[in-house]
């Protein structure tokens, strides 16, 4: 092997050692900057959604015993108490109904429920013909049961019938701490008598029929 061809090995030699070096120091510097999956120091967590951390609204008061919470689709929700119904103008109505217990038949004496929710404002759609036929109102007692109601059910406009929020039976006050009782005298069976009222939640369809797939 003559001089030069050794000095021609040698400089591939060196020249491959400085590659690996190069390469292997690119490869460090990558790691650091990004992170592998064995590092979790050097991986970067995924950023939460800004809801995830903050609820879209502030979560209602607990209601507290005999207190009945009118909400939902309206500008001014408000709770109200057998107290306060017994300030405003009182309606009566006797009825008869079927119940578990069998026929019953008794006198109420309460406020249209009506003009209970009617103070909350109700935001109905009045670029649409009759809007507030588009509406509905829940009706959540003891025990979680609930009962629906579609607006014209209730509203003197649509409907002879007078759906009360009552505060007696047979001129039986209820407790205060029991809340009232709603009485639809055009029901003949008891269902939907939501005892221990606690919440009339009010809002509209649509969300539901022009969002159904």
């Amino acid at each position: 092997m003559t001089q030069d061809e050794d000095r021609r090995i040698r400089a591939g030699r060196a020249a491959g050692r400085v590659a690996h070096v190069c390469a292997a120091a690119a490869t460090a510097l990558l790691i650091t900057s990004c992170g592998t999956a064995d590092d979790p120091k050097g991986t970067a967590a995924p950023s939460a959604p800004a809801s995830a951390s903050a609820s879209p609204k502030a979560s209602l008061a607990p209601i507290k015993p005999g207190e009945v919470r009118i909400a939902g689709e309206v500008d001014k929700p408000y709770t109200i108490t057998l107290a306060d119904l017994r300030k405003l103008p009182q309606a009566e109505a006797s009825v008869e109904f079927v119940s578990a217990k069998g026929d019953q038949k008794h006198t109420y004496q309460g406020v249209l429920l009506h003009e209970v929710l009617k103070a909350a404002q109700p935001r109905f759609d009045q670029s649409k013909k009759n809007g507030q036929l588009r509406g509905v109102v829940a009706a959540t007692g003891g025990g979680d049961y609930r009962a629906v109601f579609a607006w014209a059910e209730i509203d003197p406009g649509f409907a002879k019938s007078q759906v009360l929020l009552a505060v007696s039976e047979d001129g039986t006050a209820f407790e205060d701490s029991a809340g009232p009782r709603l009485v639809v005298p055009q029901d003949t069976r008891g269902g939907r008598y939501v005892s221990e009222l606690n919440q009339l939640w009010v809002g509209t369809v649509d969300p539901v029929v022009d969002g159904a797939h």
